[in-house]
């Protein structure tokens, strides 16, 4: 999921943001399933506080980052 976030940061500084904020916000949904579906010994640094704390932080910040994308309008 790290891989894929950064991925995203390259995109959104190379290319097009809102692209790239939406790959981010991908691999932060990713990791909360991840976080969700693995034990806690195999959830290795998603595992920080409890399970519906990560999971709730993860998908906050996904969140938050597709509607950033989205309410920020078109610049000409």
């Amino acid at each position: 999921m790290l891989v894929v976030v950064g991925i995203g940061l390259v995109v959104a500084s190379a290319s097009d943001w809102r692209v790239g904020l939406r790959i981010m916000s991908g691999g932060l949904v990713g990791a909360a399933g991840l976080r969700l579906l693995l034990p806690e010994k195999d959830a290795g640094m998603l595992a920080v506080r409890h399970r519906f704390l990560d999971i709730a932080i993860l998908v906050s910040v996904a969140v938050g980052l597709v509607l950033l994308a989205a309410s920020i309008p078109e610049q000409s």
